[in-house]
């Protein structure tokens, strides 16, 4: 949050998303009914030094860290919010008086404050029970997939690497998060991966989980639509110039996308104070993370991201809560997947919710000489970021040239259904992403130049024969291409079930 944005919120009075505290003489405790009341309707602001008409009165310059620490001790801990849903309070300094503003999102599950429930209504926090529960667990349940349980999926479904490095990226960012002292049982729990439906009375892993630590096959199982198709269409606008598919876990995927993003345009030289930032960093780490945090992962629209000559467009699927375009200042910020989101935050991928346009907004403006990126809300989500010739580092990938695009999607269709099919029959062990492409360009050069011996393909590849017969063993292990005539004059072909698998 802003000096800026805290001052227009001190101008207004309370209301169903604005609550103040005085604080004088010590934390007020009853701030942590309006924190599980703002988490269980529609996120709002507290503000702890500050009387109820919204006149500062200041917080004790000796008392403000302490107070800091007590709510993100307290917020983490079950018995005063469950379940725990860590805060970040910040500290700013208006007319020399201290302030604490604790921003308080939307959450994707129900809370409780002493055991007891709390829904805010106009500004009031009001204790629900019995129906009144039953609708805020419908409703949370009907927006929030994220939250879906799947009782079977179990530990082992999970990519223990994956908790290694959440902790090491968590702990570059902030070595005292209250994560880093848990186990992974625990960090689950407090995560809100690892829930109770108290509708339902079902317990487990939940969808978030699936896709933040999954291994590839497990994501594939639970969710077979799940893609990030992301290409540059520059000089071949019907098809592309360089193309990367992307069907891994959340964390790895901001990574290969941030690659892709690094291959394909150029950083900009830019001082920030005394302090050099890279441009296109701070701007695509916020389309980035928004593409993969605000998606609607249930539904089959494969999310793009499409490099262009003078435009970034980016498409998701979407659980709209309005349909227009978004401006600064002109919409309420709302998480789609809270969780996730939460997690990308503790990753250090994403700031504090709305911060993504504003700084999309400022970094853009100097990147591409006074550009404004927009956002449009509706089913599909999109984002366009306009761009400059100099901004444009076109570095091509070797698809075959002149397949349409009908084969090529059918390729990329029948080779994503092989590889799932033989992961569960135990043909082939997990593939990379990388592994993945290459695969797909081998079987793009194959359609055109069908006979061609494993020394052709390397070369057209650009990789070792060695890289090629290990590609070549895969696909030959799914029945996607066979050898045939002798075996040093010989050569390969796209087998006939393959070919009739794409049609």
């Amino acid at each position: 949050m802003t000096l800026e944005e805290l001052t227009n919120f001190l101008r207004q009075k309370r209301d169903e998303h604005l609550e103040f505290f005085e604080c004088k003489t010590g934390l007020d405790y009853r701030l942590f009914d309006t924190v599980c009341a703002f988490l269980n309707t529609k996120g709002g602001l507290i503000v702890l030094g500050a009387k109820t008409d919204s006149e500062i009165s200041g917080i004790d310059p000796s008392n403000v860290e302490r107070y800091k620490k007590e709510i993100i001790k307290a917020s983490n801990n079950p018995s005063y919010i469950n379940p725990p849903f860590i805060l970040r309070p910040e500290d700013f300094l208006i007319d020399d008086k201290h302030v604490i503003a604790v921003w308080v999102p939307i959450s994707s599950q129900v809370h409780k404050y002493g055991n007891v429930i709390f829904d805010r209504v106009n500004e009031m926090n009001i204790k629900v029970a019995g129906q009144h529960i039953d609708e805020i667990y419908s409703r949370k349940r009907n927006f929030f997939t994220e939250n879906m349980i799947y009782p079977f999926l179990s530990k082992a479904d999970f990519n223990q690497e994956l908790f290694n490095k959440s902790r090491n990226l968590i702990r570059s960012r902030n070595p005292d998060h209250p994560w880093l002292a848990l186990d992974d049982d625990k960090l689950l729990i407090s995560a809100g991966l690892d829930m109770t439906d108290f509708m339902t009375g079902k317990r487990g892993f939940t969808l978030a989980a699936a896709l933040l630590f999954g291994h590839d096959i497990v994501i594939q199982q639970i969710l077979p639509q799940y893609r990030l198709d992301a290409m540059v269409r520059i000089v071949n606008t019907d098809r592309y110039d360089d193309r990367l598919i992307i069907q891994t876990n959340l964390i790895e995927a901001y990574e290969k996308l941030m690659e892709f993003v690094g291959k394909h345009l150029n950083d900009k030289f830019y001082m920030e104070g005394d302090i050099r930032i890279s441009l296109r960093e701070r701007i695509f780490r916020e389309v980035v993370a928004n593409l993969i945090i605000h998606r609607e992962y249930t539904n089959a629209h494969t999310a793009t991201f499409i490099i262009y000559k003078d435009r970034v467009e980016i498409k998701n699927a979407n659980n709209p809560r309005d349909f227009r375009r978004l401006e600064i200042g002109s919409f309420e910020p709302f998480q789609k997947n809270p969780n996730i989101a939460r997690f990308y935050r503790a990753l250090g991928r994403s700031e504090e919710i709305g911060s993504g346009i504003r700084n999309v907004n400022k970094y853009l403006s100097v990147y591409a000489d006074g550009a404004l990126p927009s956002f449009d809300e509706g089913n599909i989500f999109t984002t366009i970021i306009p761009l400059q010739s100099e901004n444009i580092s076109l570095k091509t990938g070797t698809p075959a040239k002149g397949i349409n695009e009908g084969l090529t999607e059918g390729i990329n269709k029948g080779l994503t259904e092989g590889i799932n099919e033989g992961l569960i029959k135990g043909l082939i062990n997990e593939i990379s992403d990388e592994v993945r492409q290459n695969l797909n360009d081998l079987l793009f050069f194959l359609f055109q130049n069908e006979g061609v011996n494993a020394a052709d393909i390397a070369e057209h590849l650009a990789v070792s024969v060695k890289t090629v017969e290990r590609y070549i063993s895969i696909l030959r292990k799914l029945d996607i291409i066979s050898h045939s005539g002798a075996k040093r004059t010989g050569g390969y072909y796209i087998s006939d079930s393959f070919k009739s698998r794409i049609r």
